[in-house]
């Protein structure tokens, strides 16, 4: 079916994606990958070619598109190349707005400019190793010392952890407050008491640089605060859907890729003399992936549709989380599957698809966090 969601705009900006792609990323992936981490060339060339800071304000250097539909564009081609490592999705859609919508004109002037050239690499520091989606249990502290927050406490599976310059950290500054005691602080590179742990060996996502964080009496300037204080609930909350769509919108392209690959190799591989597609059980298994895709896919165009127009809610972005993270697993697995021996091996995309799509139900709220929003609305 072809898609309506996208017009001449949104078709050239895809073509400048894949132009970059192909020239900057993709032929230095191998490296990264056994390097553990993305060149911070890459970064810098991304921010030449506007791709970092899509909806920030030309004012500060980005590209001023209101239109969530360029950023899905984005996380679509990045998702069909495979190149999770180089963290754009989380830089732009998860950490991007809680700057351009919480941030003092002061820290804007300071922040942006280099968030949009790639110079400033961003995270955010949620996760503890005894706290994900539970913020109640969240441990790291941020004592107010009068003109500045004294900071202590660890962070665990923090993506851009090894390369980030600025860490949106969220802290508890208010220790009876439960998960409304909690506020966003930014620390900066090269602050004294604020050190990176391992980088984290993965199954997948090897590129992708994930650490854990330790913060010991870091003194955080009081105008380094995102938002107001005790104010992080709510913050996360109104972002939380847009990261649930970015991951959303990833899986469903991914998913749609790999069955397009698939579907080319099974018309090539020979078994028992003619082509494994001649197989009954072959084409069953490409048209049930292929039917999943395309139902998928209206689903999700219609949340970006939504998200794009500001009327995405919390529920509908974790409908179409959980559906589609879940697809891409399980459509990895039946086209490795399909793949045989050769799926197992490393240097089929297949393979790499297979372990690093296994994140995504993970990460952004498991698919049982995904359930249990969605249930909540239904039956509270």
């Amino acid at each position: 079916m072809k898609r309506r969601l996208y017009g001449p705009d949104h078709g050239a900006f895809r073509e400048t994606v894949r132009t970059f792609l192909a020239k900057e990323v993709t032929p230095h992936y191998e490296k990264w990958e056994a390097d553990g981490v993305v060149s911070r060339d890459a970064w810098l060339a991304a921010g030449r070619q506007g791709l970092l800071g899509l909806a920030v304000p030309e004012e500060y250097g980005g590209g001023g598109h209101g239109d969530y539909r360029f950023a899905a564009v984005l996380a679509e081609e990045f998702a069909r190349a495979g190149v999770a490592g180089l963290a754009v999705g989380l830089h732009n859609d998860v950490v991007g707005p809680y700057l351009t919508s919480l941030a003092t004109d002061e820290q804007k002037r300071r922040w942006l400019p280099g968030f949009c050239s790639g110079e400033l690499v961003t995270a955010i520091a949620m996760t503890e190793p005894g706290a994900g989606s539970d913020l109640q249990g969240i441990r790291t502290t941020a004592e107010d010392r009068g003109d500045h927050w004294l900071l202590n406490g660890a962070k665990t599976f923090i993506s851009n952890g090894i390369l980030a310059d600025l860490v949106v950290v969220v802290a508890r500054t208010t220790p009876e407050g439960g998960a409304r005691g909690l506020s966003l602080l930014v620390v900066e590179r090269g602050a004294a008491g604020f050190e990176r742990g391992r980088n984290l060996d993965k199954i997948g996502q090897k590129a992708q640089d994930t650490a854990e964080l330790f913060f010991t009496d870091v003194r955080v300037p009081k105008e380094n605060l995102l938002g107001e204080r005790d104010g992080a609930f709510g913050h996360l909350m109104a972002n939380l859907p847009q990261e649930r769509m970015v991951i959303a919108v990833a899986a469903a392209a991914a998913a749609e890729h790999l069955v397009e690959a698939t579907t080319a190799y099974v018309k090539e591989r020979e078994a028992f003399g003619r082509a494994i597609a001649r197989f009954q059980h072959i084409r069953f298994e490409i048209a049930e992936m292929a039917t999943e895709c395309a139902v998928t896919r209206a689903f999700v165009d219609r949340c970006i549709e939504d998200h794009a127009a500001g009327q995405l809610d919390a529920v509908h972005a974790s409908m179409a989380k959980w559906w589609a993270t879940e697809l891409q697993k399980r459509t990895a697995d039946r086209c490795l599957q399909l793949h045989g021996g050769y799926g197992y091996m490393n240097e089929y995309p297949v393979a790499r698809a297979f372990t690093d799509g296994r994140v995504q139900t993970i990460y952004g709220g498991t698919t049982e966090i995904m359930k249990e929003i969605i249930g909540r609305s239904l039956l509270s």
